[in-house]
């Protein structure tokens, strides 16, 4: 580490928890980023911040006016732009040690079976059912932690979903199972509010960052729930259903 990038990261330096080895294992990792829109945007701009070495961020969607009440990775002069790109430039203007690749497509299962092997953590931003799934799966598949989030109106979530060898948590299939019908709503017809998708991006950063880093206490087992109209956070535990299609059987129990 040099001399820039101990002033850079002394904050972190500072924290017994990270310390420069635990900020030289940050600096070594790889965090896939599926989605750059409302919690994409926080989550891709703490990790570039906090020193993450490779950042691949995938997102299929251009940057729209309406977007700009809260992605906040991403401004006026960005309007048609797609959103990876957009993000790839703000980390870029703020950290441009970060190694970002930007891509444009949709995160089907192909995709995903090429780049989670490759990834050290997966933090799903998405905004839809078929896409969270997807992203289960695969990570049950290579057996990768996955940080997923969600947030609508001014309801947000957030656990950590990890199948590796040794741990003992559920997968996000076993919450919510993929042939369940689920009311699924957009932000375009129920709206968001501003700062939900920051605090649930946060909390989706931070949890990756600990992950990475190796300190704290995972959110694994256990979901967290917000109502932001007061402000409240709700904690469930969860644990693995024996007869969940996606892991199960994935040989990681």
């Amino acid at each position: 580490m040099d001399d820039q990038q101990l002033l850079r990261y002394s904050r972190h330096l500072l924290l017994p928890e990270i310390g420069i080895e635990g900020q030289a294992r940050l600096q070594a990792a790889h965090a896939l980023v599926v989605g750059a829109g409302g919690l994409g945007s926080p989550v891709a701009l703490y990790l570039g911040t906090a020193g993450v070495g490779r950042l691949t961020i995938v997102d299929h969607d251009t940057v729209d006016l309406t977007n700009l009440q809260r992605q906040v990775a991403h401004d006026l002069s960005r309007v048609g732009l797609p959103k990876a790109e957009s993000a790839r430039q703000s980390i870029g203007a703020i950290n441009p040690e970060v190694r970002v690749r930007a891509l444009r497509r949709r995160a089907d299962a192909a995709l995903l079976d090429e780049l989670v092997p490759e990834a050290d953590v997966v933090i799903d931003c998405s905004d839809n059912l078929a896409t969270r799934h997807a992203v289960n799966a695969a990570c049950v598949r290579h057996r990768r932690p996955l940080v997923a989030g969600a947030a609508i109106g001014f309801d947000g979530q957030v656990s950590v979903y990890d199948r590796r060898p040794g741990s003992s948590g559920p997968c996000y299939g076993c919450l919510f199972p993929p042939g369940a019908v689920f009311d699924e709503v957009a932000c375009a017809t129920m709206g968001v509010f501003a700062p939900l998708v920051g605090i649930v991006g946060a909390v989706q950063a931070a949890e990756a960052l600990k992950l990475l880093a190796g300190f704290g206490t995972p959110l694994a087992g256990r979901l967290l729930m917000l109502d932001a109209r007061s402000m409240r956070w709700d904690e469930m535990r969860v644990a693995p259903q024996p007869g969940c299609p996606v892991c199960a059987d994935a040989g990681t129990r």
